[in-house]
């Protein structure tokens, strides 16, 4: 249309800068100016630096997501009859959360098709965890995944390049622009790449504490109700759950040790922290998917598959699909372990107040675990056990932490440990995981 035409990148920084709202087309031309590279790096970053000082309406922000979901390949799942449910998290120290999740949700028979991420910083990444599996293939064609949905009820990839190149782009920017820490360019990206999908229905776990991107409950929940809106304006059934990040979730941090610890998951094992978040959130995915009633029903019907192995069946199945070695799954000396050990101890007798869980996932990538940058190598045999909680009374002297180690950064990781537990004197009680649940009626 003419008035699409006549659009310039600077009108639309201008009037951003100026807090006019935006229409729908100029929020098109920006994406699709930006994609094609007809809009400059420079223009893109001013007009983030905009929305990171006046935000964006609630209108402007769905449309900004759907320019940027559109900016790529929009996969069509509608082969699949059954509701498709997905499950997103914003990243924390020791969150393998979908691992388990995933093959359990759809051995109760709610597809999952799941796009997932590399770890960057203190936290980890599902699909670096998966490839720790020997053989296992994130980087399926569009195609391969379309059909292990259909014929398996799950397939578990990485972000394609055709896949939202907007967001990826726009990432790429933010991060170098001072711009990451802003709540709609956090919640557009987030939500572009997952309607992407092919999915009918989404829960999000947005964390909170000291180990989250997100640190105030508050921040957490203004971007999970920033979240909903986005889907439900899009026409997705949205439900976000805050959970606490204020320590590491189960005991394992590092990739191969946390499929060890999500295989436990699968055998009805496993910290009981992971087994109660993989159980609500599966619950959730269960009623969104119309296989189960109410939570209460999903919480039993996730529970089940763990205990008579179905779950586990499933997720064996996954990984034959997808190259990986399926005889790692019972015999775990096959997956990439190391045989060093150090330890972290108690400095002193108390009581654990509080955990700097950041330190914790930072000290794993010390000793290669994570990645600085996203072009960093991965050690997938480092990592921690962690070993006493927030409330946990503790002597001097006692491990706190195992520190799995391969060939580098024992001291700095050591170091880094040094002031990550607060120990006291007086009881403390240990936090709750679950905090506040959003859906469309909160908003």
């Amino acid at each position: 249309m003419p008035d699409e035409v006549r659009v310039r990148a600077y009108d639309i920084i201008k009037k951003k800068r100026d807090q006019i709202p935006l229409r729908d087309d100029e929020i098109r031309h920006l994406i699709a100016g930006y994609t094609d590279g007809s809009i400059a790096d420079y223009q893109m970053s001013a007009f983030a630096m905009a929305v990171y000082f006046h935000g964006m309406l609630p209108d402007e922000l769905a449309a900004f997501t759907d320019a940027m979901l559109h900016s790529g390949e929009v996969i069509d799942l509608s082969h699949v009859a059954q509701k498709k449910v997905d499950k997103h998290s914003t990243g924390g120290v020791g969150d393998k959360i979908s691992l388990p999740l995933a093959p359990a949700v759809a051995a109760c028979g709610v597809p999952v098709p799941m796009i997932s991420g590399r770890g960057l910083g203190h936290t980890g990444g599902t699909l670096d965890k998966l490839e720790s599996i020997p053989g296992f293939k994130v980087d399926l064609t569009t195609d391969d995944y379309k059909r292990l949905v259909e014929e398996l009820g799950c397939c578990l990839i990485g972000q394609t390049a055709q896949v939202a190149p907007a967001d990826k782009k726009l990432y790429a920017l933010r991060d170098v622009t001072a711009t990451v820490d802003c709540i709609p360019l956090i919640a557009s990206s987030i939500m572009s790449k997952k309607m992407a999908e092919g999915i009918d229905a989404l829960v999000l776990d947005v964390k909170f504490g000291s180990g989250a991107f997100m640190k105030k409950h508050e921040d957490a929940e203004e971007l999970a109700k920033t979240m909903v809106d986005i889907g439900t304006r899009m026409g997705r059934t949205v439900v976000a759950r805050l959970t606490d990040m204020s320590q590491p979730l189960g005991r394992m941090v590092g990739n191969s040790l946390e499929v060890i610890e999500s295989l436990d998951v699968l055998e009805g094992k496993g910290p009981q922290d992971v087994v109660d978040l993989t159980v609500e959130l599966g619950a959730e995915m269960l009623v969104m998917g119309e296989v189960a009633s109410d939570l209460d029903d999903g919480r039993k019907r996730m529970r089940q598959s763990f205990n008579d192995g179905s779950a586990k069946e499933k997720f064996r199945e996954i990984v034959k699909a997808q190259g990986g070695d399926v005889e790692s799954l019972d015999d775990r000396s096959r997956l990439p372990l190391t045989e060093g050990r150090a330890e972290f101890k108690a400095p002193k007798a108390g009581t654990i107040a509080a955990v700097d869980t950041e330190a914790v996932g930072i000290a794993s990538g010390l000793l290669g675990g994570g990645r600085m940058r996203h072009e960093d190598d991965i050690d997938p045999r480092v990592g921690l056990e962690v070993l006493a909680r927030i409330g946990d009374k503790v002597d001097a002297g006692q491990p706190l932490i195992t520190l799995h180690t391969a060939d580098k950064g024992v001291d700095a990781a050591l170091e880094r440990l040094a002031s990550a537990f607060t120990i006291v004197d007086d009881d403390v009680e240990a936090p709750a995981l679950f905090s506040t649940r959003i859906t469309k009626d909160d908003l």
